[in-house]
């Protein structure tokens, strides 16, 4: 797949997400731990009809200028696709390199990730992350390291 092809996929699999508006309900987070400026807001849950016993998940993450998230892990059921709204994120999954993306790039983190480095790669402007994740209904989708 094109870069402009996964783009062109990621707006839309993002612009139907939202369409569905909240609907409460799946755990994202147990336990979550203080973030150093992050603000997660959990948009919706939406159970996937055609696919019983699991459901979409979408949360947008505001980071501070030099915010950061806590490290965390992801269910292993729990497939999830990270799209930058704003600003640079940068990133680290499953101890691989650490990258910057940059507004209108994404990411796939597989099923049962860990998240060693989250967070604004801005010590001065603030970024916007959107992420919508595919996993088991009811199942805490992100824990984090205490």
């Amino acid at each position: 797949m094109t870069y402009v092809s996964r783009k062109i996929a990621a707006v839309a699999v993002l612009a139907g997400t939202l369409a569905f508006g909240f609907a409460g309900g799946q755990a994202w987070t147990a336990d979550r731990a203080a973030g150093q400026g992050d603000s997660v807001t959990p948009l919706m849950v939406q159970a996937l009809a055609n696919i019983p016993g699991k459901s979409l998940t979408a949360l947008t993450v505001d980071y501070a200028p030099g915010g950061t998230s806590p490290a965390h892990r992801h269910h292993a059921s729990a497939t999830l696709f990270a799209y930058v709204v704003s600003g640079a994120i940068r990133s680290q999954v499953n101890g691989g390199p650490t990258e910057v993306f940059k507004a209108g790039q994404f990411w796939v983190e597989p099923p049962g990730s860990t998240h060693g480095v989250s967070g604004n790669a801005s010590a001065t402007e603030p970024a916007k992350l959107v992420v919508v994740a595919v996993g088991d209904t009811g199942a805490t989708l992100t824990t984090y390291d205490k």
